[in-house]
């Protein structure tokens, strides 16, 4: 890669980190001290893993593998053992990423990479057991882990109790990923890469619209299992797939007219897979496919201008 070109991509990764730091102290407060080990645990295994494999391709660890680490700690649950948490780092560093020739070439995000690879092998520890955040005023952090464990999340259920049920999602006061912890924090994350131009603002902006329009949809159609557009905003790891993990700009398309396809076409299929599987989150698997049609979308749309540029020059003869 180019040195130039290099340079553009790493530079707003720390801004990213800041960016998710308010969330991730968050899972602190409501899973206690347990999910800072977990994270350092993702972190530490990415890091290692780039740094052995970076000595092969003779390139500095940069920035971005801290990103990758936590953004993976963000979608993993706190009871998750520290040792499946590692091998998820390792093999999102290495087959997401390094295998493709390092930072840069890699054509998934290694972060999700990593997940579905243990979502799939080790399923009833990412999906069967979920700590009740803590609650009082120093919450998790004056404990390792919360008291209660409970055997279902909000997607698995799709069942709103009452009104309250959106201020606890809100702020993160509900069972789930440690990227649960609180919307409106990672929100405001969020809106603060999309504010900076950090996060790509058609790849934000079509993949909500893509969401609450499939949603909206199946909801007023009164499909099993759906709930209020609102409610899909609030939970699961959409906020955090939207903002910081949909518009990753190694793996994500690069012309303007893919980008909002693949964010239209990531909103869509969050909610098919959500509505209509056996997977109760589907946004990862919504940004995975994405990836995989990012490159023949860019070719498409290349394509398409080449031959209208070569209509209208024909035009002209």
């Amino acid at each position: 890669m180019a040195p130039k070109k290099r340079i553009m991509w790493l530079l707003p990764m720390k801004k990213v980190l800041y960016a998710l730091f308010p969330a991730a102290l968050a899972s602190v407060y409501f899973y206690g001290w347990r999910a800072f080990i977990l994270i350092a645990v993702t972190v530490s295994a990415a890091y290692i893993s780039e740094y052995l494999f970076a000595r092969h391709y003779d390139e500095p660890v940069n920035s971005s593998v801290f990103v990758t680490g936590l953004l993976l700690a963000m979608t993993l649950p706190p009871s998750l053992p520290f040792w499946m948490a590692a091998v998820g780092a390792v093999f999102g560093v290495v087959f997401g990423k390094m295998v493709f020739g390092g930072f840069g070439k890699n054509p998934f995000n290694p972060a999700l990479v990593g997940r579905a690879f243990i979502y799939i092998t080790f399923a009833q520890h990412m999906t069967s057991r979920w700590y009740v955040p803590a609650n009082g005023l120093f919450g998790g952090f004056s404990k390792y882990t919360p008291d209660a464990v409970t055997a279902a999340t909000f997607l698995k259920t799709s069942t709103v109790v009452d009104n309250s049920w959106y201020l606890h999602a809100a702020i993160g006061n509900i069972s789930g990923s440690l990227g649960e912890t609180s919307a409106i924090l990672l929100f405001l994350g969020g809106i603060y890469l999309f504010w900076k131009k950090i996060a790509n603002r058609s790849i934000v902006i079509s993949t909500f619209l893509g969401m609450v329009g499939m949603q909206g949809i199946f909801w007023l159609l009164g499909v099993r299992t759906t709930v209020n557009p609102l409610a899909a905003f609030l939970s699961g790891g959409f906020v955090l797939g939207m903002f910081f993990m949909a518009t990753d700009p190694v793996s994500a398309p690069k012309q303007n007219e893919s980008k909002i396809l693949y964010g239209l076409f990531i909103g869509i299929m969050t909610v098919l897979i959500r509505v209509f599987s056996v997977w109760p989150e589907g946004m990862m698997f919504a940004i995975l496919l994405g990836n995989t049609f990012a490159p023949i979308t860019d070719y498409g749309i290349s394509q398409y201008k080449l031959s209208r540029k070569a209509k209208a020059l024909k035009g002209d003869i």
